[in-house]
């Protein structure tokens, strides 16, 4: 499945006293990387939603292998699972600028009639995307 690399530079904010990354701040990684995603597959998800399609996280999962520090470049590889039915689900890995492996993660969501609160099957266009 297609993949993408974020790049995230480890701010001063996002860690503790120590220089270590705030295990809070990892869903972010995750989401920047994810909507890079979509924009590099040519989906927009400000239109998406602008369209009635939400797209909230149902599950995430995620292993700290090794701490990210402060000043660290991250490389997050974010991957789809599989073709996307009702669901979407990401794979992460997350490699500091040594490129050691931090973090491994996974994230669930799920596609939404904003109107209708309601779940619903993967927009074609975005179907006709991955399969380009």
């Amino acid at each position: 499945m297609k993949t993408h690399n974020s790049f995230i530079k480890v701010r001063y904010a996002e860690t503790d006293q120590m220089g270590v990354v705030h295990h809070g701040n990892y869903p972010q990684y995750l989401e920047i990387a994810r909507l890079e995603w979509l924009n590099d597959l040519g989906v927009s998800y400000k239109t998406m939603e602008e369209n009635g399609i939400f797209l909230p996280v149902y599950t995430i999962g995620i292993t700290y292998k090794k701490s990210a520090q402060f000043d660290d470049v991250l490389k997050v590889v974010v991957s789809l699972r599989n073709l996307p039915t009702v669901r979407i689900i990401f794979d992460y890995k997350i490699y500091n600028q040594h490129n050691e492996l931090l973090t491994t993660a996974h994230t669930e969501l799920i596609f939404m009639d904003a109107a209708k609160n309601r779940p619903i099957r993967c927009p074609a266009y975005i179907l006709d995307k991955l399969q380009d």
